[in-house]
């Protein structure tokens, strides 16, 4: 045999040779890798910094259950004030293991045989990768909370006000109001539950009454048993002043009025009534007007405040409805009072 012939039978004895090697490693690979196909790969952790590498799935997931959604399920704090209600957070968020499971196994489903094997043995340089966590909101549950809670927080704000109820007068004082912000709301508490925080504040506005007390204005109460008439500055009593009010048959009408019309040294025209049927058609100003130097028209028919020559009837029940002053009484108030002014006439 020549060496020719000698030499391409060793070269093709270990041609043989090597390819037996390298399909007997391949066989090798691909059943440790078959044999590591549940195990987490190398160099994967939670958010935390929790190892998972090397972990059996279900070991995995058991340590996502309890490191990720354990926590993120305990119960979250809403507060507003004193008063706080708790979130549950099992019935808003939801986790999404298997995503998580999946992004810890992603290393190894993106890699060929060959590069996980090197990986395993450690010839190949590991990489960091970092599992988050899947997580979701659902708004629509979350909104449904929230309004169930502002029906409970929120209050309508109150506006100053001087008025008759059931035959009293009522002064009310002006008192902000609550009212709860869905949209901030929602973002708060979304964020609380997704970052693991268990305290939020509510979002929730003040709102301010459209009549605050100093924006009351001017009042006239008229209380017909004390024959006096009152006027009020907001809450504040101004001045009071005796009247006299309607005669037996001629009651002074009760109720909520307001001042239509100012008159200064009014002319009087007879209304044909049959207390007035030996009275001229008209009186012009002057001293003999029964209605004096000044007179403030209400809404109620032919009622009037009004000034009068007889003083010696202030006090007393002796006109038509009207409500007479003296005159230099029924002239500070004129001069106080505005057209629209209301006027609350009670017992």
């Amino acid at each position: 045999m020549s060496v020719r012939t000698r030499a391409l039978r060793l070269l093709g004895l270990l041609a043989a040779t090597a390819m037996l090697t390298l399909s007997a490693g391949f066989a090798w690979s691909v059943v440790d890798d078959y044999g590591a196909r549940d195990i987490v790969p190398g160099g994967v952790e939670l958010s935390d910094g929790t190892r998972l590498s090397g972990l059996p799935r279900n070991e995995a997931r058991r340590i996502v259950e309890e490191r990720v959604a354990a926590p993120l399920f305990e119960p979250v704090e809403v507060a507003y004030g004193d008063e706080v209600n708790v979130v549950d957070p099992a019935t808003i968020l939801r986790i999404d293991l298997d995503a998580m499971l999946e992004a810890a196994f992603d290393p190894k489903a993106s890699a060929t045989v060959a590069e996980r094997t090197l990986r395993r043995i450690g010839v190949s340089r590991r990489t960091t990768v970092t599992v988050e966590p899947t997580l979701a909101v659902d708004r629509t549950a979350l909104a449904k909370w929230i309004a169930d809670v502002a029906s409970r927080v929120d209050t309508p704000p109150v506006d100053a006000a001087i008025y008759i109820d059931d035959g009293a007068i009522v002064m009310r004082r002006s008192a902000e109001g609550l009212a709860t912000d869905p949209a901030q709301s929602i973002g708060r508490i979304t964020h609380a539950l997704l970052s693991g925080a268990k305290r939020v504040d509510l979002a929730v506005d003040v709102v301010r009454p459209a009549i605050a007390d100093e924006d009351l204005g001017k009042t006239v109460v008229v209380r017909i048993s004390e024959r006096r008439l009152y006027l009020y500055d907001g809450f504040d009593l101004k001045k009071a002043y005796r009247v006299a009010v309607g005669a037996h048959g001629y009651s002074t009408p009760r109720g909520s009025w307001r001042i239509t019309l100012k008159r200064y040294m009014p002319s009087w025209h007879n209304p044909g009534s049959d207390w007035a049927k030996d009275m001229p058609a008209s009186i012009p100003p002057g001293p003999g007007n029964p209605l004096g130097t000044r007179a403030l028209n209400l809404n109620a028919p032919a009622i009037r405040i009004h000034g009068t020559t007889k003083n010696s009837s202030i006090g007393t029940a002796a006109s038509r409805g009207c409500m007479r002053m003296h005159r230099w009484d029924i002239e500070d108030l004129y001069a106080r009072v505005d057209i629209g002014t209301p006027v609350l006439i009670v017992w």
